[in-house]
Parts: C-alpha cells; structure tokens; sequence
C-alpha cells in the first residue's frame, strides 16, 4: 500500500514513525514546501528564539533516521493538486500515485495588509527561518511593537524583554488572552509582562502605520486612543489560517479546515488529514474542532497512520498546549468551546502557583496549572468528567482525590 504524506512537519514525522513501528513496509514519500527536514514548532517561540537552544535540537529525526527507514523526502517541493479520482497527486511535473494519502499542510500567519503595506520593518513567527531572523532583531535597546496579545505574542514579548529590548503589546480586547482564558486567569498574564517592563496597550485597535522621517524602517503606529508607538520592528501575531486550498481545490469536504471524522478520514476514504489544518468532529467534545498546537500535532499524526492501515479507534485526545514566559510556565488540557463556563475555579496562590478550572453545570471543560509540575496528569484525568463544584473549590482535597471521586 503506498502511502503519500503532503506536508512535511511534526505530523508527518510522527505518522511516518507510527506506520513504521506498526509494519507498514510498503512506500512511504513525504512532501514538504519548507526545504528543512521535519522539525518542532515550539522552540521557535521559546528556547531557540531565546537563545537557548540550538537549531539542530529541534528536528524529529536527522536525515539518516529517514534514509533508514526507506521514507523519499521531497523537500522544498510544492504539491499543486490532488486527483481524487486518480489517486494521484501533482507537484511540479512529477505524478505520484497513491493507496492513501495524508493532508498535513498545517497553518499560515494572517497578515496585518496595513502593516505590510505601510509600516517599516515586519515579521510574523511561523518558520524556522521566521525565528533565525526575528531572533537577529531582539537585541538590547530595539524598539519591539508586538500586535496581538495572543500566545505567540506574549512568547515573543518575553523573548524581547529577555533579550532587553523595549516591548510594547497593542491587543484590541481588554485582557491578553482574554477569549482563551477569561478575565479571572488572564489577569495574570496582563500581570506577569507588565511585571517584566512591558508596555500593554489593551482595548486599543491600530489605526494607521507610517514610517518615520529619520529612518525608512522605522515605524510610527498610531491607535485609536490618539496616541502612538514608534518600533524598530513590528511583530503581527493575530492567529493563524488552516492551509486547506489543495484540499478544497481536489473536491475534499472544507470548513475552516479540512473536515474530518473521528478517524481523521476526510470526505474521500483514501484520505485522510491531520494537525492544524484538520477540523476534526470530536467524539469527546461532540463538536467540531481544529487545534493549533504541538501536541495535536503529534498524536494526531500517529493516530492519522493508525487510521490509514486500517485500525477504527476514533481520535479522542483532548487538546494540550504549554507556555513558558519568564519564570511562569504553564499546561493547559481541554477546549471551553463557543458555548462558554459558568464558573472558574483557582486554587493556590495566582502569582506564584495554583491550578484552574473551567466548569459548565458541573462539567470540567478545561483545566490548568501554572508552575505546578506535578499538577498536569490529574488535571487532565478531570477534565471532561462532572464534579461537584465544592469538591474542587475544597484546597483541602488534594487534585489526585479530586480525580478519583469525579
């Protein structure tokens, strides 16, 4: 059964291990615009951008890894269109036939057009080369405009101030992370950068760039309260899109995403897609959902492969991302979803240590910790059942009781 993988990051690793370990030994070619072997994501936000890691740490496997296990690498080359009938993909003017078929393209930036069109120096964080460059720029003294108070912002106001440079933050909600996290536990993080020098400008929107008249890539932004922000560099961090054009161009079923079963299976039965360009229908959750993060990535990868030999175990992972931003790292498990929490529950101290909860009539819908290492296997056996709400509330009732009486 020949097996043809689109896209060349974490997920296509991961489900390329998986088909190996489970004796897939027929062909397996891989895809990959980017012309790096499959690499981590995380680290381009955090340790490498800091510094702290070197570029070499953050690939899956070297290329011998790949040369033994008898997987074609086609980097740096673009798929351009998919024959669903066929069984065949298309890139540059070679066809390659396939058995099954894996659609892992991942996400893009959304760009800021105003920014790109009139301000001075931009970058957006997606690529290794993204943060090779962007880690050149945070240097002592550089004057860091970061829009969007998201989680790739907020990693990458940490890394500026790290590196000691003047950050500013502009985020038109009222809270960083406000829609993820609510107001009672994004405070902290309002708390935890201002703490660290950085100038949060909250509640504010954008409403033009210029540059300046004493250097090209200088920019001056001005917001809608009528005051304004000079920057060396202007970082856009708005969210991402799901790169699902191949897919809606061959006939493929496309919501935000490439849609999918609990199986990962798309429309077509031969194929099937995963990571963040997949909007799976949870069976957990029991609703759509596309997730973004490292985590997903590689479970979904595995799973993908599982799928495509044939196994019929649905997906039911719950989303898990981290954080690490100065001296606060944090784990999160589950998805509060479109119809919101009716409660939070904090336990412990908010500006040292303490865990989280987000409870709808009952039911845990996420949970996490912050500088609670120990905290992250129980938490996540409690999210997605129902607890009584005292029981949680109760610090006396240590997490593992918790999870065992819920």
């Amino acid at each position: 059964m020949r097996i043809v993988i689109v896209g060349a990051g974490l997920v296509a690793a991961n489900a390329v291990e998986e088909l190996r370990r489970r004796g897939h030994d027929d062909s397996i070619e891989v895809f990959g615009v980017e012309p790096h072997l499959p690499y981590n994501r995380p680290p381009l936000s955090k340790e490498y951008l800091l510094g702290k890691a070197d570029e070499a740490s953050i690939f899956v496997h070297d290329q011998q890894w790949y040369a033994d296990a008898s997987v074609d690498l086609h980097l740096g080359t673009r798929v351009t269109s998919i024959d669903l009938d066929r069984r065949r993909i298309r890139a540059g003017i070679e066809d390659v036939g396939y058995d099954r078929l894996l659609v892992c393209t991942g996400a893009n930036p959304r760009r800021l057009r105003d920014a790109d069109d009139h301000a001075g120096a931009v970058a957006y964080l997606r690529t290794l080369q993204d943060s090779r460059a962007l880690r050149a720029r945070l240097r002592p003294g550089a004057r860091i405009l970061v829009v969007g108070a998201g989680w790739i912002g907020l990693e990458v106001a940490a890394a500026a101030r790290m590196a000691g440079a003047k950050v500013t933050v502009v985020e038109h909600a009222d809270l960083p992370l406000l829609g993820v996290l609510g107001p009672e536990v994004a405070t902290v993080f309002a708390d935890l950068h201002r703490s660290h020098g950085v100038d949060l400008r909250l509640g504010v929107n954008i409403t033009s760039f210029t540059t300046s008249e004493q250097g090209r890539r200088t920019s001056v932004v001005r917001l809608d309260d009528c005051s304004e922000v000079v920057a060396d560099l202007v970082v856009v961090g708005i969210g991402v899109s799901p790169n699902d054009e191949l897919a809606r161009a061959a006939g493929l079923r496309v919501e935000n995403g490439i849609l999918v079963d609990e199986r990962l299976e798309t429309s077509d039965p031969h194929v099937f897609a995963a990571g963040d360009v997949a909007n799976q229908r949870h069976p957990v959750l029991e609703r759509r959902i596309r997730v973004e993060h490292w985590d997903t990535a590689i479970e979904q990868g595995k799973a993908a492969a599982r799928s495509m030999l044939g196994d019929s175990e649905p997906y039911t992972r719950l989303p898990y991302f981290f954080t690490d931003q100065y001296d606060l790292g944090m784990e999160y498990v589950g998805n509060i979803g479109p119809d919101g929490y009716d409660e939070v529950i904090v336990r412990g101290d908010r500006n040292a240590r303490f865990t989280a909860f987000w409870l709808k009539n009952g039911r845990v819908l996420a949970g996490m910790h912050v500088n609670d290492w120990d905290a992250i296997d129980q938490i996540r056996s409690i999210v997605g059942t129902t607890v009584a709400p005292d029981l949680l509330r109760d610090e006396s009732n240590d997490l593992a009781a918790v999870s065992v009486r819920s």
